[in-house]
């Protein structure tokens, strides 16, 4: 991924991060003088040269960090896919931004193409020249290597990607980077009496899993645990409520990416060795329209005794998501947070270019947007009053699982709160989770959204 060094092949692709500080110090070809002074006059924000078959790219130092992120989109966009190795000379966070977005653009998804290898990019190499910290360049790596992670997880199919696979995906994480990983499985699910997910899996013929992630460094700097749980539905047809296929269904592998983002999250935080106690939970099953699937009409029982009538087992994500919140009070945490694909309506709130986000935790909340703005994962407040919860109230249960046609998203979200007896936030994703066509250096498919944004929160999280 990207390595700090001390020198650079002048033979190599170069990117120049053009500022006060470097411009003078920069050792570029005599033969480009004319070129960069030209480059320097311009109002052009990044060019690139080329000579033989070496690249020179110049990147004007911008304090938008977003606009660093998409001069490394360009530059991938524009070097060659053969090319081994570049080489990125500068300083501070810009530099640090440009060669994040670089990364996150040399991401690809090729397992099930049949010429993967003439497809594949050659360069896995970015070597860094400036004042940085190996420190600052392994975290980065390391939250990269997360989000690749998510990626692969919600671009995967579910003829791979079970409810199972899923968990052993996250134990493999455990193992590498030393949190621990339990993995519950149907008879215990069914001892817990876990009402809500078991009724999901009903029409399927996988079993689901419930898997408890704990990151638990030697001095955390919070006395009780925050507690992040992430919505692992592998596969959602809409049960007996029944999607339709085009835009809709075919696109459903990514509706475990709450799950992808929750265990991406403490995987990077394990690896950055973050000072904070974190416990993650992902309940996970698919949704199918199985003879024994659950039906509109059910009166279903949850983990904490909570009679749902279901008028909708399209709404399954909150289904299995209030078991694995109810469940995760018995830690006492600070905070529960969770991230799912929950709503369709979350992308009439805000389109795929942010997620949702509300609760009864405003101090959390406020720590969460800021952090998605710092890498540019921006979230849009919704208000969270108890008015939304009447439209829940059910004349046969305790509550009915779809609050109705108006504030879908928020009505999802006063559900699952019911089920938190703690602070809560709920985050839901659906819009910048998955990409329908290839968007910058989110690529195309699962964008691993959501990582980025909880691994700062945490890396600033003050008890």
């Amino acid at each position: 991924m990207i390595q700090l060094v001390k020198d650079v092949n002048k033979n190599e692709n170069q990117v120049f991060v053009l500022n006060k500080d470097n411009k003078a110090v920069l050792t570029i070809p005599e033969t480009l003088d004319d070129f960069v002074k030209k480059f320097e006059e311009s109002k052009k924000e990044e060019d690139f040269a080329k000579l033989g078959d070496q690249y020179f790219f110049f990147v004007k130092e911008n304090s938008d960090l977003e606009k660093m992120r998409l001069a490394g989109y360009n530059i991938r966009k524009q070097l060659d896919k053969k090319a081994t190795t570049l080489n990125i000379i500068g300083s501070g966070n810009t530099t640090l931004a440009l060669a994040e977005g670089f990364a996150l653009s040399n991401y690809q998804f090729l397992k099930y193409f049949k010429e993967a290898e003439e497809m594949k990019y050659a360069l896995n190499t970015i070597n860094v020249k400036g004042d940085f910290s190996s420190k600052e360049i392994s975290d980065l790596n390391n939250t990269i290597k997360a989000v690749y992670w998510a990626r692969t997880m919600v671009n995967e199919p579910v003829s791979f990607l079970t409810a199972t696979q899923l968990a052993k995906e996250i134990e493999a994480l455990g193992k590498e980077a030393n949190f621990s990983v339990k993995v519950l499985e149907r008879k215990e699910i069914e001892d817990l009496k876990m009402g809500g997910l078991l009724a999901v899996n009903k029409g399927s013929i996988e079993q689901p899993t419930f898997t408890i992630m704990e990151y638990k460094p030697a001095n955390p700097i919070n006395k009780k645990p925050i507690v992040l749980v992430g919505k692992g539905v592998v596969y959602d047809t809409g049960g007996l409520s029944l999607k339709p296929t085009a835009g809709s269904m075919d696109s459903m592998k990514s509706d475990m990416g709450g799950a992808a983002c929750m265990a991406g999250t403490i995987y990077a935080a394990a690896l950055n060795g973050i000072d904070v106690h974190v416990i993650g939970l992902i309940p996970s099953t698919d949704n199918r329209p199985g003879g024994d699937a659950y039906a509109p009409g059910d009166v279903i029982t949850m983990y904490d005794g909570t009679t749902i009538e279901v008028l909708n087992t399209d709404a399954e994500g909150r289904m299995i998501l209030a078991d694995a919140i109810a469940y995760g009070n018995q830690y006492d945490p600070e905070v529960i947070i969770d991230a799912a694909t929950l709503t369709g309506a979350a992308l009439v709130v805000a389109g795929d270019v942010a997620s949702c986000i509300m609760g009864n935790d405003e101090k959390t909340i406020q720590e969460i947007v800021k952090s998605g703005y710092k890498v540019h994962e921006r979230l849009a407040q919704l208000p969270f009053w108890d008015d939304y919860k009447d439209l829940l109230k059910s004349n046969v249960a305790d509550m009915k699982n779809i609050g109705g046609r108006y504030a879908g998203t928020i009505t999802a979200g006063k559900f699952l709160e019911h089920f938190a007896k703690v602070p809560y936030v709920h985050i839901d994703i659906a819009g910048p989770a998955w990409m329908d066509a290839p968007r910058d250096y989110k690529g195309n498919g699962g964008t691993g959204s959501g990582i980025r944004t909880l691994v700062d929160f945490l890396a600033n999280y003050k008890a």
